[in-house]
């Protein structure tokens, strides 16, 4: 009788729960206690449930190996699975350095695949604890990921750990683990930086790829594009502006200053608010008439779900999918090398209503119909 394959499994419970209160992350205890004061409440649990249904229909021929607790043990038995549990943490106050001793002891077991939730922060622990030496695949459930080792959803993210399980013949490579200076990102300055790799399966269109920079010769089509927004423009409605390069240009044609990786609120040609969390994102445009506006991440295709996790589904529900408006210059585009764009927002009614074809604007009275999809 073949060995059974072991899988294991770590939730950082705190990932992603500054993205809605507009904090950018959670690293370090002053900033996860501003988040809970906020009302932030977390978000990794519920999207590691969500992987590992998708893992259930094998939990019978595989062994489980977690953490205790919300770590891994809560999410695992709500699935109806039957972990062996290891390590131990103190509930409610959990640390990156039990993500480290999670993935160690995990590795010493001689686990096939480590399925995490988290995001960069997470990946980075990991990465530190395992390098090269065990296979890891991400659920995401932070704020920025912009590490190729996550897949693009939650739902994805159980799929492909399923068939490597499963069917065995899901190639690994390396993938790079990206991650940002959080002091640096919430003063409005991007320092991202290279940390390692680690060994993922891979499945190309399963996989997130690694967010891209701007290109410097894109700034005439920036330029054009917020040209276009700029003279469309009506007096009566209210403009969210989610972050980044090209939402930026809009502003300063404007004569505003507004926060690169922050979301903003413009009406009448003014700053009505900057910078805004999910609450009081819902306050400003209730009963108003609104547009969203949001930018391609080069590289990944994501136009919901990284990095602006203000821009919730209830606001999406909020605005409507044809007052949504996608941005991106040809190069973005091209940097897909023909996948979709992505949305991931944590809501699959949300998700759904925002796939299929959209417009996306690429330049001065140019634009483009584009798939969108949550799959």
């Amino acid at each position: 009788m073949p060995q059974r394959k072991k899988l294991g499994v770590i939730v950082n419970p705190i990932a992603g729960m500054g993205g809605r209160v507009g904090l950018k992350g959670t690293n370090g205890h002053d900033i996860l206690d501003k988040a809970r004061r906020l009302g932030a409440v977390p978000v990794a649990p519920e999207r590691a449930v969500e992987a590992l249904e998708r893992i259930a229909p094998i939990k019978d021929s595989i062994e489980l190996i977690t953490y205790p607790y919300e770590m891994g043990e809560d999410e695992t038995r709500q699935c109806s699975f039957d972990p062996k549990v290891v390590g131990s943490i103190t509930r409610g106050n959990t640390t990156s350095d039990d993500t480290r001793k999670a993935a160690g002891e995990m590795m010493n077991l001689a686990v096939n695949l480590i399925l995490f939730a988290g995001g960069d922060g997470t990946a980075r622990d990991i990465c530190e604890a395992v390098g090269d030496k065990v296979t890891v695949l991400g659920i995401p459930a932070g704020v920025k990921i912009h590490s190729a080792v996550f897949a693009i959803n939650p739902r994805r993210a159980g799929d492909l750990a399923l068939m490597y399980l499963q069917e065995g013949t899901i190639a690994t490579r390396e993938a790079e683990v990206m991650d940002i200076d959080e002091q640096a990102y919430r003063a409005d300055r991007l320092s991202s930086k290279l940390f390692g790799y680690l060994m993922v399966p891979y499945e190309e269109t399963i996989l997130q790829a690694t967010k891209a920079g701007t290109v410097a010769d894109e700034e005439l089509e920036v330029e054009a594009i917020a040209s276009d927004i700029v003279e469309s423009m009506e007096e009566e409605i209210i403009y969210v502006l989610g972050p980044g390069t090209t939402t930026r240009a809009i502003a300063q044609k404007l004569g505003l200053q507004k926060t690169l990786l922050g979301v903003d609120v413009i009406f009448r040609g003014k700053m009505l608010a900057p910078d805004v969390n999910e609450k009081q994102l819902l306050e400003l445009i209730q009963g108003k008439r609104a547009k969203v506006i949001v930018s391609v991440i080069g590289g990944q295709g994501f136009i919901l779900g990284r990095g602006s996790q203000q821009i919730s589904p209830d606001v999406i529900r909020r605005v409507g999918r044809e007052n949504v408006l996608v941005l991106a210059t040809s190069n973005k585009l091209a940097s897909l090398r023909g996948r979709p764009l992505l949305v991931d927002t944590g809501d699959r009614e949300v998700d759904r209503m925002m796939s299929g074809y959209i417009r996306v604007i690429t330049g001065y009275r140019r634009s483009a119909m584009y798939m969108a999809t949550s799959n």
